[in-house]
């Protein structure tokens, strides 16, 4: 898999989208406020649309957001059933301790536990979501995001090592845009907001062509 010339792909399928058409970039900044519109621009995406899409169809748009939104608030949920349990049980066990080190010490160790559990957790179902997602775009069919068994095929097709050491250039890509943004005096805040629809567009394509890259099974 070549992650530069993928990288390079998706640089130049963001700039084609945007670059020069401010108005259609003013309206993809609102949308990104408006999370579920830029989620479902994503959606559009995500369907191997190729130049990039234009914003039109805004009720499709809202819909198709929030249809994405809640496959990953639905993938989520094991996260957030691991953090209540762990985090809420070291809380638990702190409050009743009345302050002994011991008790603090133990409080830590289950709270350090579940932040580990959760790390990885969420390192395996992200993988996982991202193509559940976009099966959701190419079939319509919400459940489809939810084919594990077809997504695990998909991704071993793929090679999962491939598919990691993607997703992780992908993400490292991103970290350090933003990082340079974000560090710019006085002005970082409002670069980082301008260009947070250039990095949804160039993630959406990137994780299309690697979602591309091998037959989806039906």
């Amino acid at each position: 898999m070549d992650y530069g010339s993928m990288l390079g792909s998706s640089f130049e399928y963001t700039k084609e989208a945007i670059w020069g058409k401010w108005m259609k970039w003013v309206l993809l900044i609102i949308c990104s406020i408006i999370f579920p519109l830029i989620m479902g621009y994503m959606m559009e995406i995500y369907r191997g649309k190729d130049p990039a899409p234009e914003l039109e169809n805004w009720g499709k748009l809202f819909i198709d957001g929030l249809k994405l939104f809640i496959a990953e608030l639905i993938y989520a949920i094991p996260l957030i059933i691991v953090a209540l349990i762990f985090f809420g049980g070291a809380f638990a066990v702190a409050m009743s301790g009345g302050g002994s080190d011991a008790v603090i010490g133990a409080a830590f160790g289950t709270a350090l536990i579940g932040l580990l559990i959760i790390i990885v957790l969420s390192i395996i179902i992200g993988l996982i979501a991202i193509f559940g997602g976009i099966r959701l775009a190419r079939t319509g069919a919400f459940g489809e995001a939810f084919n594990i068994s077809a997504i695990m095929a998909h991704i071993g097709s793929i090679g999962w090592v491939d598919y990691i050491i993607a997703v992780i250039v992908l993400y490292v890509v991103l970290f350090v845009v933003s990082l340079v943004f974000g560090i710019i005096p006085f002005i970082g805040w409002l670069l980082s907001i301008i260009i947070t629809p250039a990095f949804s567009i160039l993630a959406a394509r990137y994780v299309t062509m690697i979602y591309d890259s091998a037959p989806a099974p039906a």
